[in-house]
């Protein structure tokens, strides 16, 4: 499985440079369904399902100073009334963090607020678009087709760190996308209206943003 990189910062200068990587010769952390179990909204399907691989994580394929490139691939599946999505994470230290879709369509999931949610949106981008997170918000990245492999790349500044820990203590994001549309995830009190806002249509020319 050979990928394009997207964008790679040539120090500062915003010079696009083709590359491509071979996922192949790489060994990826796997996120398996036990996982995920405590973020789903179909619990019940969980207790009779068999652990599996869900997606693949690639990290540090590419640096350039402090900025650390990764693809990750997201094939297909339906779990339970939701198809496949990452688990989610805030970032211990806020940065931005930016996503190019190399193949497939991915939604989005962004939230601000651990306990009390203060803002929550969702973006959907297709293959070429690029998406932002901003500081301080979480985000889940799902994979909405029933037969194509959802792959993405993302720039993020190394510092960020994940934390999972305040996600999987709600049981996800206030949200979850199912066979049914969204969701409220009622281990949140308040759950504001989603927003529903665009993708860019292409990377900016350099990634000084994110350091």
């Amino acid at each position: 499985m050979i990928l394009p990189i997207g964008i790679l910062p040539n120090r500062g200068s915003g010079k696009k440079i083709n590359m491509e990587t071979d996922l192949t010769k790489l060994t990826p952390d796997v996120r398996t369904l036990n996982d995920m179990k405590d973020v789903l909204a179909d619990r019940a399907w969980t207790q009779n399902a068999e652990n599996c691989d869900l997606y693949y994580m690639y990290r540090g394929i590419e640096t350039d100073g402090d900025l650390r490139y990764d693809i990750t691939v997201i094939p297909p599946f339906l779990m339970g009334s939701e198809p496949v999505k990452t688990l989610g994470h805030f970032h211990a230290v806020g940065a931005k963090e930016m996503y190019i879709i190399l193949e497939g369509e991915a939604i989005f999931l962004f939230q601000k607020g651990k306990d009390i949610v203060e803002d929550v949106y969702t973006i959907s981008a297709n293959k070429g678009e690029c998406v932002i997170i901003p500081e301080e918000y979480a985000h889940v990245t799902i994979n909405p087709s029933s037969k194509e492999t959802l792959k993405l790349a993302n720039w993020i500044n190394v510092i960020s760190g994940f934390d999972y820990e305040s996600v999987k203590k709600k049981g996800g994001l206030c949200y979850f996308y199912t066979s049914q549309g969204w969701v409220k995830n009622r281990n949140y009190e308040q759950v504001p209206e989603l927003r529903y806002e665009e993708s860019l249509k292409k990377a900016p020319d350099n990634l000084d943003f994110l350091k």
